[in-house]
């Protein structure tokens, strides 16, 4: 670690500088509270190039990137992120880890023993908690009875190295725990590749111990994307759309008098934020997180709570080469 956490801008890198990482680079670039001074890929011509156009320097090697930095994004395959967490863990380094947390639960529990073990700050990238219509759904929301999550995108090669879930549907299972607020008393789920060795398009229907259903897709093979979760509730239903970033609030109340048409009784209100950056909120959360010396928003916890469930998606597909 270079300097102490409390010095006026954090020093920031980013080791893996793929599609995903070189987003990262990006946003610590514009970032007030933080410099980014170095990236690491094994990729050396790919880590020169974002190097350059970022102004700062692409290391030989991991170790040289943790001397000189305070906080680094982890933005490696999946399979490398134990490894990879680990060493920045003992370097003394803040980081944050793109999702899933780790390859398998066990993976993720040894990334958590050695961040507490070192006292380092972890924050996980479940990106869509810094989407603003997530915060206009938990502002409506009502002991949701029936929930619908819907997450598809054409095939584009990445994250085909794992099954779907770890990489498309902990979006969805990690704002589950957040929208239900209770524990999951079952699952069915079935999945099946499609064009990569590993499951492609996945359904799961989770049973909540209070007995709201959540019914749960994710697919990297479809036509077009699609980010959306609906809640019905008591006397209301709420739609969001996390691309378009609009929202839908169809509400039971009393009709005025002498209509004639059902739909009188329901008031709908339908809008679009703003424009935003979720993952620039997100980076921009983590470093004040570790200025600050706050406990991340989304941490191990969180992290952890999402891979197990997920592991018990994966599980109850009962594809004994995806468990």
């Amino acid at each position: 670690m270079a300097t102490s956490a409390k010095a006026d801008r954090l020093r920031a890198g980013v080791v893996g500088v793929g599609y995903l990482g070189a987003l990262h680079a990006s946003k610590y670039h514009e970032l007030d509270d933080a410099d980014l001074v170095a990236v690491f890929d094994i990729d050396r011509p790919r880590a020169g190039e974002v190097a350059r156009q970022y102004g700062c320097v692409a290391t030989a090697t991991l170790g040289e990137l943790l001397d000189r930095v305070d906080v680094a994004s982890i933005a490696v395959p999946t399979a490398a992120h134990a490894e990879v967490a680990v060493r920045v863990a003992e370097a003394g380094v803040s980081m944050l880890i793109e999702k899933p947390l780790a390859g398998s639960l066990a993976e993720g529990e040894r990334i958590a023993e050695a961040a507490r073990a070192a006292g380092v700050a972890v924050q996980v990238g479940h990106l869509e908690r810094y989407n603003p219509v997530f915060d206009e759904l938990r502002r409506v929301l009502d002991r949701p009875r029936f929930v619908e999550c819907h997450r598809l995108s054409p095939y584009a090669g990445r994250g085909g190295d794992t099954n779907v879930v770890y990489d498309v549907m902990i979006h969805d299972l990690d704002l589950l725990a957040h929208v239900v607020g209770q524990e999951v008393a079952g699952v069915e789920a079935i999945g099946v590749p499609v064009l990569s060795s590993h499951v492609d398009i996945a359904n799961a229907r989770l049973r909540f111990e209070g007995g709201c259903i959540a019914n749960v897709t994710a697919s990297r093979v479809s036509l077009k994307r699609e980010r959306k979760l609906r809640v019905f509730q008591p006397d209301a239903y709420v739609s969001i759309d996390f691309d378009k970033r609009r929202v839908v609030i169809a509400q039971r109340r009393e009709p005025e008098s002498g209509a004639q048409s059902p739909m009188a009784a329901i008031a709908v209100d339908e809008h679009e934020l703003g424009e935003a950056d979720p993952l620039a909120s997100e980076i921009a959360a983590f470093v004040a997180a570790v200025r600050e010396g706050k406990r991340p928003q989304v941490g191990l916890r969180e992290g952890l709570a999402a891979l197990r469930l997920a592991d018990r998606v994966v599980a109850a597909m009962d594809v004994p080469e995806e468990r």
